[in-house]
């Protein structure tokens, strides 16, 4: 045996609480490294079922390999005499095998490339263990919201930026498609983001976080709204352009319960609460309905609208081709209401309810507008 101390220990705690790995597991690897650098040692001989010992108590290590009892001994790797047997257990006989210890008197007896070996395998060992690590860690956690400090900003070229986010056991990373748009990330800031995928692209595999993905606004709802999360009122759909705008669909089967009411919550703090966490990112609760005129005509708020006709473009030779299409008349004076900035106000709302929308003001119509609620079908 080989004192070793408590360097080992030491270091096996370190791991255990910088990297996540248990103490056993680290040592378990210096055992396998120690018996590979044997093996690498007496390449020509057959050595399976060698194995190395830690003894916790006395901080030694020890080789010990199977060898059979013989009258004459002809591998000594393999074998052992049965006068030298009998010296260690005096009734031992012929034909058993024995675990003898064959540790060197000088572990530099390995020499360079045994060590190097013992390295390598070390390394390997503890790359693997951190990569199950995180593949458990995103496996816990994948679909889900959760906070973290940011720990480092990495620069990755054309005004590229990766945030490095600690989110406990592992780090996170959210690149710069995931990041909300003008915000600022500061070293040292705690953030809640979605854990959205697993990359393993590289030597560790990342887990890549998100503030931009519109399930995070679900999550934040979750959070701070009671009846979404006991399944009172239930999300039926949600459309986000990330640190802009979002538009949230909500119904409750309850009739005593106000779907958009209990979103909004009282003097707004429910709903203040999901825009300060996205950084004051503008967010629309549009009542869902399972009529298309009176859904569209929610999601287009907080524009007045005037009339919805519903056409289906789709024809049997071409069942793609167009899909479904709403006309939509507004008053005059709400026509860039009903557009909104940039196309934003009627680009969610065609996202938030799948139909193509197509507006138009009244003067636009020339007065060719049905009723309202109008519906038709071409």
């Amino acid at each position: 045996m080989i004192k070793i101390g408590d360097k080992l220990l030491e270091a096996a705690e370190e791991l255990e609480r910088e990297r996540n790995i248990p103490q056993e597991e680290f040592i378990s690897y210096v055992c396998d490294a120690i018996v590979a650098a044997y093996k690498k040692k007496v390449p020509d001989h057959d050595v399976e079922g060698v194995r190395a010992i830690f003894d916790t108590e006395t901080g030694e290590i020890g080789i010990f390999a199977p060898k059979e009892v013989v009258a004459e001994v002809s591998n000594e790797y393999h074998e052992i005499g049965l006068a030298e047997a009998k010296d260690l257990i005096p009734d031992v006989t012929e034909g058993e095998v024995l675990e003898i210890e064959v540790t060197p008197a000088d572990f530099s007896e390995f020499g360079r490339i045994a060590a190097q070996t013992a390295k390598q395998l070390i390394t390997q060992r503890l790359r693997e263990a951190e990569k199950e690590l995180i593949k458990k860690e995103f496996e816990a956690r994948k679909g889900t919201c959760t906070t973290g400090q940011i720990e480092r900003i990495e620069v990755v070229g054309n005004n590229r930026t990766n945030v490095i986010i600690n989110l406990g056991r592992v780090e996170g990373c959210m690149p710069s498609k995931e990041q909300l748009p003008g915000d600022s990330p500061r070293v040292g800031n705690r953030v809640r983001v979605y854990v959205l995928e697993l990359r393993e692209s590289g030597r560790v595999p990342q887990i890549i976080v998100s503030q931009a993905h519109p399930e995070l606004v679900r999550e934040l709802f979750e959070l701070y709204v009671p009846e979404i999360e006991d399944g009172t009122v239930e999300i039926k759909s949600i459309a986000r352009e990330a640190g802009y705008r979002t538009k949230i669909a909500v119904h409750s089967e309850d009739a005593d319960v106000d779907p958009v009411g209990a979103c909004i919550g009282t003097r707004g703090v429910r709903i203040q609460n999901v825009v300060a966490e996205l950084r004051n990112e503008k967010i629309d609760v549009i009542r869902f309905s399972n009529d298309p005129v009176d859904y569209i005509s929610n999601a287009l708020s907080p524009a007045r609208i005037t009339t919805v006709a519903l056409y289906d473009d789709s024809t049997e030779a071409a069942p793609t081709a167009g899909g479904r299409r709403a006309e939509v008349i507004v008053p005059d004076d709400q026509l860039s209401l009903a557009i909104g900035r940039g196309g934003q106000n009627v680009r969610l709302a065609a996202k938030l309810t799948g139909w193509k929308i197509d507006i138009k003001s009244e003067s636009q119509a020339g007065g060719s507008y049905k009723p309202v609620n109008a519906e038709a079908t071409g």
